[in-house]
């Protein structure tokens, strides 16, 4: 059975930093491209980073230079190092899996097939 489950999703001040952690069971993190997400109230899923099989790292704009994207093939684990958080990190952050990564568009969800269930971030 392909899960991922996601952790350590918390409240915290402005310019703080968390650190998030999904473990991947069914499917081993070395051969799938793995990704996290991130969905505000009201607003569309987006992508925050990923990172390839070869260990190539892709993060979104808004991701570069605060968030660290990491993960332990032999851990089976994916984790999203976040420092200098804001007001608009706010959000449920997802876990992500998938066989390819998506190229150019590899911040769409629909790029992707495996979801974790989320883990909530909130930032005062």
């Amino acid at each position: 059975q392909v899960q991922l489950v996601e952790s350590g999703g918390d409240s915290v001040q402005a310019g703080g930093s968390l650190r998030l952690s999904c473990a991947a069971s069914g499917l081993p993190s070395s051969t799938y491209c793995m990704g996290w997400f991130r969905q505000a109230p009201g607003k569309e899923r987006e992508g925050v980073a990923q990172i390839g099989k070869d260990g190539t790292i892709t993060y979104a704009n808004f991701a570069n230079d605060r968030f660290t994207i990491s993960k332990d093939n032999a851990k089976n684990t994916l984790d999203l190092q976040m420092s200098s958080l804001k007001l608009r990190d706010t959000a449920m952050y997802y876990c992500a899996a998938n066989g390819e990564c998506g190229g150019p568009a590899w911040f769409m969800p629909f790029k992707w097939g495996v979801w974790g269930q989320g883990t909530q971030v909130t930032v005062s």
